[in-house]
């Protein structure tokens, strides 16, 4: 099954190899759709996955601060979704039409 992740009207991510996580769909890199991302100094710390950092998320000159995410050296619990992107803050993810 194909799973997109959509914000603004815009596909931000499209892809059938998704990994759900905490019921977050987690995006591989090559899934995003360039020039939709933009790094964010956010930083956050799970206990058991490990230090994520954040994208803004950008779409037609508007910006959802810190709406995806990602673990670039998870810990060993986590490593299924190393360097892969989840989603939120309003974006919308599910099955692609």
């Amino acid at each position: 099954m194909t799973t997109e992740a959509r914000w603004n009207g815009a596909t931000l991510a499209t892809s059938d190899a998704i990994v759900t996580v905490e019921g977050n769909a987690y995006f591989p890199p090559e899934a995003l759709v360039e020039g939709c991302f933009r790094p964010s100094s956010h930083r956050t710390v799970c206990g058991w996955k490990g230090e994520a950092h954040y994208y803004d998320v950008v779409v037609d000159g508007q910006v959802n601060a810190n709406a995806a995410w990602f673990y670039p050296e998870p810990k060993e619990a986590a490593a299924n979704i190393k360097g892969r992107v989840a989603f939120w803050k309003g974006v919308q993810v599910g099955s692609a039409a």
